[in-house]
C-alpha cells in the first residue's frame, strides 16, 4: 500500500497540478482559461502512448531482456518523436482550438504553452518511470514535488505580477525546462543506442493501443459533448475537476502491477486489497471535493449525478481488470490481450459519436462492463495463477 501511495502520489502533483494551475490563471487572467485543461486532455494520451513502448516497455526490456541500454534508447525516441508530434499540434494550434469549438483569440497563447508543458511532463514520466522500475519510488516523489511546485508557482507568480501572456509563460517555462534538463541528466543513463522495439511494444501493446484510441475518443468525444450547451459543459468540466486527480491516481495500480508481474512477484490477492484501501481514500476525496465547490460551480444535480456516477464506478473496478489484462499480457498471450483492449476500445469510440451529451460517459461504461467481462473469463478459460509469490514457494 505504500508503494501504491507514493506511484499514485506522482500521478496526483501531476493532475492536480494542471487543474489547479489553469483555475488560478483563469481567475487572475481570463475566466475562459479554467477551460483549458478539457481543451488540451486530448493531447495528453498523445504522450501516453509513446511512453507505452518508451517509457514503461523500455523499462520491462531492460529487466527481460538485459538490455540495459533500452532505456536510453527510449528515451531519445521519445524526446524525439514527442518533439514532432507535439511540435505539429502547435504549429496548427488555431485549427485544433477551433475543431474544439472554441475561440484562438482567446486560448492560443495558453494553449501553446499547455503543449510545451505536456512535452515536458513526458520526460518527467520517462524518468520517473526509470526510477520506479529501479525501486527509487521516494526519489521519484521528490521530482515529482519539485516539478509541480516549479511550473505552478512560476506561472502563478508571473500572472499575478504581469497580464502579458508571451511574458508569463516564458516566466514558467525557463526554470521549468532547467530543472527537466538537470532531473534527466541525474537519472536517464548515458548508453548506446539499442532497443528491441518490437518487445517494447509487446510488453505495453494493450495500453500502447489504449492510449491512441482515448485520444480519438476524447477528441471526437468531447467535441461532441461540447456541442449541448453550457450546463452540459460546466456539468462535464465540475465532474472532471472533482474525480480526474483520482481516475489519474487509481492508475498507479496498473504500473504497480506491471512492476511485481515483470520481476515475478505479484500476488493478485495482496494487489486488490492496496487497491481497495487507495479506491476508497480516492472515492472520499471526490465526495469532499463535491461538497466544498458544488456552492462555487452550481452545476445542475442530475446531469452531474449521471457523469459522476459513471467515472466512480470505473475507478472502483479499474484494478481488478487492469491487473488481470496485464497479467494475460505478460504471462499469457499480449496479442489476445490486445485485440480485446482494442474491442473495448472500439465501442468506446462508437459511443463517443452517439448524440448526446454524455457519449463519453456512455463509452467508458460500456468499456469498463466489456473489460471485467473478457478479463474473468480470460483467466478461467487459461487457468492462469494470478499469485506469483505463492507459486515461487
Amino acid at each position: 500500500m505504500k508503494r501504491l501511495l507514493r506511484m499514485s502520489f506522482d500521478v496526483f502533483l501531476a493532475t492536480i497540478t494542471n487543474i489547479l494551475g489553469w483555475f488560478l490563471v483563469g481567475l487572475l487572467i481570463d475566466n475562459n482559461l479554467i477551460n483549458m485543461t478539457l481543451l488540451t486532455y486530448p493531447l495528453y494520451f498523445i504522450i501516453c502512448a509513446i511512453h507505452c513502448i518508451c517509457g514503461t516497455g523500455a523499462n520491462i526490456s531492460a529487466i527481460r531482456d538485459k538490455n540495459k541500454d533500452s532505456v536510453f534508447s527510449g528515451f531519445v525516441i521519445a524526446s524525439i518523436l514527442g518533439l514532432i508530434l507535439l511540435g505539429i499540434i502547435i504549429f496548427k494550434i488555431d485549427d485544433y482550438i477551433l475543431f474544439m469549438n472554441m475561440n484562438p483569440k482567446t486560448y492560443k497563447i495558453f494553449a501553446i504553452y499547455a503543449v510545451i508543458i505536456l512535452y515536458l511532463r513526458l520526460l518527467l514520466k520517462l524518468t520517473l518511470t526509470k526510477l520506479y522500475y529501479s525501486g527509487n519510488n521516494k526519489r521519484a516523489n521528490r521530482y515529482s514535488i519539485l516539478f509541480s511546485l516549479i511550473s505552478i508557482t512560476s506561472l502563478v507568480f508571473a500572472s499575478l505580477i504581469t497580464k502579458d501572456q508571451i511574458l508569463i509563460i516564458i516566466t514558467s517555462l525557463v526554470p521549468t525546462i532547467v530543472f527537466i534538463a538537470i532531473m534527466v541528466m541525474r537519472v536517464i543513463p548515458v548508453g548506446h543506442f539499442k532497443i528491441y522495439l518490437r518487445k517494447c511494444i509487446k510488453y505495453d501493446s494493450v495500453y500502447l493501443f489504449g492510449e491512441i484510441s482515448m485520444f480519438i475518443i476524447y477528441l471526437f468525444g468531447l467535441k461532441n459533448s461540447f456541442n449541448f450547451g453550457e450546463n452540459y459543459i460546466l456539468a462535464n468540466s465540475f465532474v472532471s475537476l472533482i474525480t480526474e486527480t483520482q481516475l489519474d491516481m487509481i492508475g498507479a495500480t496498473k504500473t504497480a502491477a506491471q512492476v511485481d508481474i515483470a520481476k515475478n512477484i505479484f500476488s493478485y490477492k495482496e494487489h486488490i486489497k492496496n487497491s481497495e484501501n487507495l479506491g476508497f481514500v480516492l472515492f472520499v476525496s471526490s465526495m469532499v471535493m463535491a461538497l466544498v465547490l458544488y456552492p462555487i460551480y452550481k452545476v445542475d444535480i442530475l446531469y452531474t449525478a449521471i457523469f459522476f456516477g459513471i467515472r466512480i464506478f470505473h475507478l472502483i473496478v479499474y484494478p481488478i481488470y487492469s491487473s488481470k489484462i496485464t497479467f494475460i499480457q505478460l504471462e499469457k498471450s499480449a496479442p489476445e490481450a490486445t485485440i480485446n483492449k482494442q474491442i473495448a476500445n472500439i465501442l468506446r469510440i462508437a459511443c463517443s459519436f452517439i448524440p448526446t451529451p454524455f457519449c463519453v460517459g456512455i463509452g467508458l461504461l460500456v468499456s469498463t462492463l466489456y473489460h471485467l467481462l473478457y478479463t474473468n473469463i480470460s483467466v478461467k478459460v487459461h487457468k492462469l495463477d494470478l499469485e506469483m509469490k505463492k507459486a515461487q514457494t
